[in-house]
């Protein structure tokens, strides 16, 4: 049996890494065998992702451009070698970042995302999405306490009004394609939270 694909989005603050980290581990003691991934900066290297979460100068269309070029070597080096193995692929952000943000967020045209992201991916396509719904105002508020630890990277910083269009263009592929794209509540206790998820998981897995 081939692996499945199954991502994670959401507005920042949306607690897409603990999620996912506690249903990595609850797969792996049910048996699956579990790739843990996340875009960007595991198709190309830590100094793409570096200079995508840091650089607030690269104008939308060249930061779309990153994005895609990393997608592609991701999916090349990661994601495609993983499911032919037959792993189960838990991504930290995939093609819908791209329509969310640069579309929804920069305002880029959707239906050219969509192409550039058809020709990054090679045809590869989640079997399931998680999107993590959340106000964007409690998201940031979270990320802003721990600003501390981890300072604020170039999506962060963004006004607020960016992140409801961030949002609203999840809220909007949501409504498109709800057989793939299940809406989670990220204000849930996080054991509510795994539980949600896991139940769209293994509806897919089974």
């Amino acid at each position: 049996m081939g692996g499945r694909l199954i991502t994670f989005e959401g507005v920042e603050g949306a607690g897409k890494s603990s999620l996912i980290g506690a249903l990595a581990a609850e797969l792996r003691a049910a048996g699956r065998d579990v790739c843990v991934t996340r875009e960007p900066g595991e198709g190309t290297s830590a100094a793409v992702r570096d200079l995508l979460l840091a650089d607030s100068a690269l104008k939308p269309l060249s930061w779309a451009f990153y994005m895609l070029l990393d997608r592609h070597e991701h999916v090349a080096r990661v994601v495609a070698p993983a499911l032919a193995r037959g792993q189960v692929v838990l991504c930290d952000r995939f093609t819908d970042s791209t329509l969310a943000y640069q579309g929804g967020g920069l305002g880029l045209p959707l239906d050219e995302l969509a192409r550039m992201n058809a020709l990054a991916v090679g045809g590869i396509r989640p079997d399931l999405t998680l999107l993590l719904d959340l106000d964007p105002e409690v998201g940031l508020a979270r990320v802003r306490a721990r600003a501390a630890e981890k300072p604020l990277d170039r999506f962060e910083t963004e006004a607020l009004e960016f992140h409801r269009r961030v949002r609203d263009a999840y809220l909007a592929l949501a409504k498109r394609e709800p057989e793939r794209i299940r809406i989670v509540d990220a204000t849930a206790p996080p054991a509510s939270l795994l539980g949600q998820a896991r139940a769209f998981v293994d509806a897919v897995l089974s």
